[in-house]
């Protein structure tokens, strides 16, 4: 078994998906200009990972609709990743229309919440992104992969660590350059997370692997932190603590990115991201969707204001 570091990282990269799954779940219609200008903030913060739109169905996602737009809208820099959801050949297609720097596929850990979220079975989604991966690796696209409820699920409850490293292997043998591990409706703990982490860092290395929690019980950042000291390096969030899960009723959103920064600061982590400059990004994108962040840091800050 390898060794589990009990060191802090020195420097932690954040992948910001606030753009893409913060906002696909918002009922608030928003433009493509108000995601521009959102994108533009998040760099303007130092955010070099940015989940930028996704390649699916406008039917089943019609705040996605806009995506081509965003992408052909937003002023490219160099140092930033423009990253796009694409669940299957003809998503892939329409980002590298756009000329999307990476690309990511989602599966899951839970049968039910696989025919639930993508009308398949596990072995079926896996199936379905061979071609995707094909297509990638022929256009020298990097692929990241996405598991879901790697902690539990609204239809079969508690997941075997066992399952959530099965999948996760697969994805990282399928190409995968790295594997998002998502807690998907947020009722992970501590000690739930290194159980899981155990038994995937059997099979996927821990610098490949990033986390990816939900705030629903109130646990992220210290489900972050255990992820943290056993060597993951790589944290999912969304500015403002955009979004949640359709299929997973009374689940909130992402972690906060504010919340993630104030605490990587707080540990001396490095990432590389200006706190005052992210919680402007969040107070815009939160006025156009006419609701508070839910990040008790931007609350603070803002009350200073």
């Amino acid at each position: 078994m390898p060794e589990l570091s009990n060191q802090l990282p020195a420097k932690v990269r954040i992948v910001e998906v606030g753009p893409r799954d913060g906002l696909q779940n918002e009922k608030a219609p928003l433009t493509a200009d108000d995601k521009i200008a959102l994108i533009e903030k998040l760099a303007d913060a130092g955010v070099t990972y940015i989940e930028t739109g996704s390649f699916v169905s406008a039917k089943w996602v019609p705040q996605m609709a806009t995506s081509a737009e965003v992408f052909q809208g937003i002023k490219r820099r160099d140092g930033i990743t423009y990253a796009a959801l694409t669940p299957n050949l003809k998503g892939f297609e329409g980002a590298m229309a756009v000329q999307a720097d990476e690309v990511a596929i989602f599966g899951a850990a839970s049968e039910a919440f696989s025919q639930k979220n993508i009308n398949c079975s596990i072995e079926e989604s896996l199936q379905r992104f061979k071609p995707v991966m094909a297509a990638a690796k022929a256009a020298g696209i990097r692929v990241r992969g996405y598991v879901s409820c790697v902690l539990g699920c609204p239809y079969d409850g508690f997941i075997e660590p066992e399952k959530v490293a099965e999948v996760a292997e697969q994805l990282y043998a399928m190409g995968c350059y790295e594997i998002s591990l998502g807690d998907t409706i947020g009722v992970g703990t501590p000690a739930g997370v290194k159980k899981m982490l155990q038994a995937v860092i059997k099979r996927v290395p821990a610098d490949k692997l990033a986390v990816h929690f939900h705030d629903t019980y109130g646990q992220a950042l210290t489900n972050i932190y255990t992820a943290l000291e056993m060597g993951i390096s790589v944290v999912d969030s969304a500015i403002a603590g955009l979004g949640g899960c359709p299929y997973a009723k009374g689940a909130s959103g992402n972690v906060a990115t504010e919340e993630v920064v104030y605490l990587l600061n707080g540990l001396g982590i490095e990432s590389g991201i200006n706190l005052e400059k992210l919680l402007e990004a969040g107070w815009f994108i939160s006025d156009k969707i006419g609701k508070p962040p839910v990040s008790k840091v931007s609350a603070a800050y803002r009350a200073k204001c």
